[in-house]
């Protein structure tokens, strides 16, 4: 429906189409008129509001929803890279053990090996020693000088007897024990001297070493040999 202004302006309009001439024509808006008309009523208008504060919302909800996807993925990612980093660590560290775990291995084997040979070229070095030609009684003089007291030479006396009976030469068939105080294996005796086949002194030397180092002196080993029949 038309406003009273609307219909008064349509009205003068008229009035000039059919010729009154003479009178003063009123002027009237039209155009402000009909926006006047097309404004939205009290109802419409808060429709209006609503409708954009509920875009604004979706806007604030869905710039929020972005904005904790993007935080969560950057966690998600500098977490990825720490474990990536983590992980590479790790296998650095079990390379390097495994890298230090061999190269021990091989220290071991070729100090082994050096051993061997060493042990094989005193071996061949005592094979071919002339042997020293002494009477049983002169071995104990050598020892008894080698000792020195009488009473540990005495206890040092009665294990050699049992041992070997005096013989610098005596090999025990079943373990292979040799000389004048069973050593097992008798290569042990090289390190008293090369000769360690062959020479008595030799042997009583390292025979009085391994006493007093194990069993305090002669007399030690002997109390020990008495009691378990070795030493």
């Amino acid at each position: 429906m038309a406003s009273a202004t609307a219909v008064t302006a349509v009205g003068a309009v008229v009035g000039v189409a059919s010729g009154s001439e003479g009178k003063t024509t009123q002027t009237v808006d039209v155009a402000g008129a009909t926006l006047l008309a097309e404004v939205p009523s009290g109802t419409q208008a808060q429709t209006v509001s609503d409708n954009i504060g509920q875009q604004a919302s979706a806007q604030r909800a869905s710039a929020d929803a972005a904005a904790k996807a993007a935080a969560e993925q950057k966690a998600a990612d500098e977490a990825a890279r720490q474990k990536a980093a983590a992980d590479a660590q790790a296998k650095a560290d079990a390379q390097a053990k495994a890298d230090a775990d061999a190269k021990a291995a091989d220290d071991a084997r070729k100090a082994e090996a050096a051993n061997r040979s060493k042990a094989r070229s005193a071996m061949t070095a005592t094979d071919s020693a002339p042997a020293v030609s002494v009477s049983p009684g002169s071995v104990q003089d050598i020892a008894r000088q080698i000792i020195g007291n009488d009473t540990q030479f005495q206890c040092f006396s009665q294990i050699v007897k049992r041992e070997s009976g005096w013989d610098y030469t005596a090999t025990n068939k079943s373990s292979g024990a040799y000389g004048l105080v069973q050593s097992l294996p008798g290569s042990k005796m090289a390190s008293a001297g090369a000769d360690w086949r062959t020479n008595p002194a030799t042997q009583i030397k390292w025979g009085l070493g391994y006493m007093n180092d194990r069993y305090g002196s002669p007399c030690g080993a002997w109390s020990f040999w008495q009691a378990h029949s070795w030493y």
